[in-house]
């Protein structure tokens, strides 16, 4: 999983010197259609987030339903619940890598929010911190946060013990990415887990010889909540989880809610009411665009997919537990394309960085994006008809060819985004849209 760095270094714009210098320069000055562009990103992201928070909140509901009275069915609302707020979730995540509230590292961003990416959605996670699991020798692990009562410590680069006699959303909060990027103890992956439980061939790729079948995810018993000596830490594990993710989406929400004129948004289309906070307008594309490239290229393609695909590791796959990674792979890339086309549920926001190109320049993208959606179509389709994402990524499979190819396909395109930049008036290399730390495979 890529972590944020600083993309762009903030730079004093033009204009700015301009003004200070008493000089003025028309061209220097932000177009209508910049300012526009700018207000169409910010209306998407508090539309995404909104909708984000909201799933959120039900999944929550369902999870307190089941944690109160847990049956089959229960559990089955809880993990629909669970994918439902994965698809507004997915989408959101492009919005990563800019600079954002999301993920900023530092400055007053990473200082008012947090940079609470890592909280939510932190993957791939070692689930033997959070609970048992089979390993290789089908022996069931133990000493994890569930059975464990008293300090844990987690273990790895300077890891600190927390007391998780009671679990709670700070617990789980300091566990977090202590010690390691693996040491996962909240977000999205950690609910995915106590709900699905564990979801792996041990037999390399041969025979699945834990949950027995391509359409198979993972079979968490449900009397890992009604008798087993555990229930109630597992129980309270989910609630806490729940709440957390509410909490922070809540955090990321506000920041691009209207009407505020102390929060991100309002920085971010010049309007904060601390004028040392506030954006330009070139920094702020720089940012968004750099943020898109990096994104598709080197988390979506490289990280999310190529890691997969040619370890080939099921380990590595987004959403292992329940096998839904061709989801994900699906809301992140319809993530970007809201932002290059400017719209969101089938809206249209105004005016969008594809808009600026010429149209030789524009089909090129088009055309390359159509390809990309086809294979995409290929593995959700076959994902719900034939065999999930981790049996499609096997050497042996031919579908692993076309996910080899969309992978290809995903970093040129992440590559255009240098053609976007500079139709929009801003200079990119190649550099500013690859992660220089991303895996080398």
């Amino acid at each position: 999983m890529i972590k944020n760095t600083k993309l762009i270094m903030t730079s004093l714009s033009l204009a700015a010197v301009m003004a200070l210098t008493g000089c003025t320069a028309n061209h220097a000055e932000p177009k209508k259609d910049e300012a526009k562009l700018l207000v169409a990103y910010a209306n998407i992201a508090t539309a995404n987030y909104s909708k984000a928070l909201q799933d959120a909140k039900l999944l929550q509901v369902a999870i307190e339903r089941f944690t109160k009275n847990p049956t089959e069915m229960t559990l089955k609302n809880a993990k629909n619940a669970w994918l439902i707020s994965r698809e507004s979730y997915g989408e959101t995540e492009i919005f990563r890598l800019a600079n954002g509230p999301i993920d900023a590292e530092d400055g007053w961003v990473a200082e008012q929010y947090g940079s609470l990416e890592g909280q939510i959605n932190a993957w791939p996670l070692d689930e033997n911190m959070i609970d048992y699991t089979t390993n290789a020798k089908g022996v069931v692990t133990k000493g994890n946060i569930i059975d464990t009562k008293g300090l844990f410590n987690p273990g790895g680069e300077e890891s600190t013990s927390v007391d998780v006699t009671n679990i709670s959303v700070d617990a789980i909060t300091d566990l977090n990415e202590n010690g390691g990027d693996a040491n996962v103890a909240t977000g999205y992956h950690a609910i995915e887990f106590l709900l699905w439980g564990q979801d792996q061939d041990y037999s390399n790729f041969v025979k699945d010889s834990v949950t027995k079948g391509p359409l198979t995810a993972g079979q968490r018993p449900l009397s890992d909540y009604t008798t087993d000596k555990n229930k109630d830490r597992r129980k309270a594990y989910l609630n806490a989880s729940a709440q957390k993710v509410v909490n922070d989406l809540t955090v990321i929400a506000n920041a691009w809610a209207k009407d505020d004129s102390t929060n991100y948004r309002a920085a971010l289309l010049g309007k904060n009411s601390d004028a040392s906070k506030n954006i330009s307008n070139k920094d702020a594309k720089k940012d968004i665009f750099a943020g898109m490239g990096v994104f598709i290229k080197s988390e979506l393609a490289n990280e999310r997919i190529a890691v997969a695909v040619l370890t080939p590791s099921e380990e590595d796959e987004h959403s292992c537990f329940s096998d839904n990674t061709h989801r994900d792979i699906q809301t992140n890339y319809q993530g970007f394309k809201n932002i290059l086309m400017g719209t969101y549920n089938g809206q249209d926001f105004g005016v969008a960085p594809i808009d600026a190109l010429d149209e030789k320049s524009k089909n090129e993208i088009l055309s390359l994006m159509a390809k990309i959606e086809t294979k995409i179509e290929s593995i959700d389709t076959i994902a719900k008809t034939s065999r999930h994402f981790d049996y499609q990524i096997r050497p042996n499979d031919p579908q692993a060819k076309v996910i080899v190819k969309l992978k290809n396909e995903l970093r040129k395109l992440g590559d255009k985004m240098v053609m976007v930049a500079s139709a929009n008036g801003i200079n990119l290399s190649i550099e500013d849209v690859t992660d220089a730390e991303e895996t080398k495979l």
